[in-house]
Order: C-alpha cells, then structure tokens, then sequence
C-alpha cells in the first residue's frame, strides 16, 4: 500500500513532491550565508543523482566522504520532518555510520521506532532520477506514519 501512494505522488511532479519539498527546505535551511538563494531546487537536488554509469564508476568498496555522510542525514532529517508534519509527532534521527559507510539509521517518535535501516555502500548513495529519489522518500515517510497510527501511544509517549 506504502509502495502505491509512494509511485501515486511522484508521478505528478517530483518537485511538488511532500519529501522532496521537505529535501529542499533542508537544503536550504544549512545556507546560512545565502550562497544558494539563485540555485533552483533541482539544482540543489542534483548531487542525490547518480546515473548507472556513475554508480558503475565508483568501486564497490569505499569510504564515504563527509559530503556523502551529510547527504544521507539531510535525506533521512526531510522523511522524519514529513513524517512529523503529516503526524504532528516530533520524530528524532539517529544515525550510526562506520567509517566504511556501513551502519543503522532510525527514526523515532516517543518510544516508537517509525522507520529503522541498516545503511550499506553508503558512498554509493543516489538515485537515478528525481522520480525515484521522490518515491524512496515517500516510500520511508508513509512506512513511518503508518507505524505512527498503528501504536500511537507509544509514539505520544514521552
């Protein structure tokens, strides 16, 4: 069901997208000093994307760079930020990496668990499209707002 209202809402506009409107705000929020204010949202949206042959060039095995590392958090902070709008649950990220870019990310509300993966290849991270970065994102926030209304006392638990 997750996977149809994900596919659902991307296929109007990537960009109109509940997560990834969430992805840009993210982005936008971390330009302090206001370097990115002419950047449009797609461009500040490229670095998610790694075509096929990109990802062909980059070994299977590698460290992330912090630039990567950031990427991922940024991604994980705008499904926990969706998730929270959608809910009005305050949902907290923690995110354990190794320096080999394996590790766990979870998404929590109160006591609850909404969304919990376990990262690997992390300096491989990207998507192919708009679309399915759109439809990634959107996949994780409906998962985590369906367990929010499966057990919402433990998620208000706190």
């Amino acid at each position: 069901m997750a996977e149809t209202a994900a596919a659902t809402a991307v296929a109007i506009d990537p960009m109109q997208n509940e997560f990834v409107v969430e992805l840009v705000k993210q982005w936008r929020a971390q330009d302090t000093h206001g370097s990115w204010d002419g950047k449009r949202d797609e461009a500040l949206l490229a670095p998610y994307l790694v075509t096929k042959e990109q990802r062909r060039e980059i070994p299977i095995i590698g460290d992330p760079d912090p630039e990567t590392l950031w990427r991922l958090e940024l991604f994980y902070n705008a499904v926990g930020l969706a998730i929270e709008r959608r809910t009005g649950i305050m949902v907290r990220p923690m995110m354990k990496m190794s320096h080999e870019g394996f590790g766990q990310l979870t998404l929590a509300a109160g006591r609850l668990i909404v969304v919990n993966r376990y990262l690997r290849d992390i300096h491989r991270f990207g998507f192919e499209s708009l679309e399915k970065l759109a439809a990634e994102g959107t996949k994780w926030v409906e998962a985590g707002v369906e367990m929010i209304a499966k057990f919402p006392d433990v998620a208000n638990y706190g």
